[in-house]
């Protein structure tokens, strides 16, 4: 199997409270970024990374040089090469600029694995899990959790009032049902294109891959994925993300006596 890395990372960040956006954030010894794209670069399935980054990004950079030697060790020579481009104002937007970059080389069948740049803790068995399950789909999917927590709605605001107070409780939730969304998502390529430039064209901005081949009338799978998946949105967030990557780290160490990639 071969497939093509698209990671959209033109976000600022603005939750993260940062002077840098929070993709570029050091996380133990690399950025977030570099974790992220670290399980793909050390894949020889992956034919290619296409990053779209921000207009005025100053800091892919430095970070370019380092994303082959960091792979180098675990995978050895024949590493899928990176790329950047320039992102749009939305995640969807920034996507679709990315495909287009590999107009003329991936083929409408072809397998193209989205991953958000602040997800720096892929376990490589989940990566292996979606490879695996949609392989032979005609569509695709998304690596996703089952909801566990009860979830609450909150009552709209009044209109008047005058102090910030917490919100109320509206309803609760049903969660039978619920799966919350990771990355990677899964998706052919003609058919991910096609569905970006319908949803684009028609105004609407899908806040995932899926959602846009949703309203194609289209049912992606859904493959569970580990809840340690998380994305970084606040500074708190690293913290959680560093021992997730130090747990990863040691259970790669004791299953085949190497360093995760």
């Amino acid at each position: 199997m071969r497939y093509w890395l698209v990671m959209p990372a033109a976000g600022a960040g603005r939750r993260f409270g940062a002077s840098l956006p929070k993709q570029y954030a050091q996380l133990m010894e690399r950025s977030v970024i570099e974790w992220a794209l670290a399980p793909f670069l050390a894949d020889r399935r992956c034919a290619e990374a296409v990053v779209a980054v921000a207009p005025d990004d100053r800091h892919w950079t430095d970070i370019a040089p380092r994303l082959r030697a960091k792979a180098a060790p675990a995978s050895g020579a024949g590493l899928p090469a990176v790329r950047a481009v320039t992102g749009g104002a939305q995640r969807s937007h920034s996507v679709q600029l990315a495909l287009a970059a590999l107009e003329g080389r991936a083929q409408a069948g072809d397998w193209v694995l989205v991953h958000d740049a602040v997800r720096p803790c892929l376990d490589v068995a989940d990566l292996e899990r979606l490879l695996a399950a949609l392989a032979t789909h005609p569509l695709g999917g998304l690596l996703a959790a089952p909801v566990a927590d009860t979830f609450k709605r909150a009552a709209p605001a009044a209109a008047s009032a005058a102090t910030a107070d917490p919100p109320a409780v509206s309803q609760t939730v049903e969660r039978d049902g619920l799966w919350r969304a990771l990355t990677p998502q899964m998706f052919r390529y003609g058919r991910l294109c096609a569905a970006l430039a319908d949803a684009h064209a028609a105004g609407r901005t899908p806040t995932d891959e899926a959602q846009a081949l949703e309203w194609q009338g289209e049912q992606p799978l859904l493959i569970e994925g580990a809840a340690s998946n998380l994305k970084v949105t606040t500074a708190a967030d690293l913290l959680l993300a560093a021992a997730v990557l130090q747990a990863l780290r040691s259970g790669a160490q004791a299953g085949s006596g190497r360093d995760r990639p």
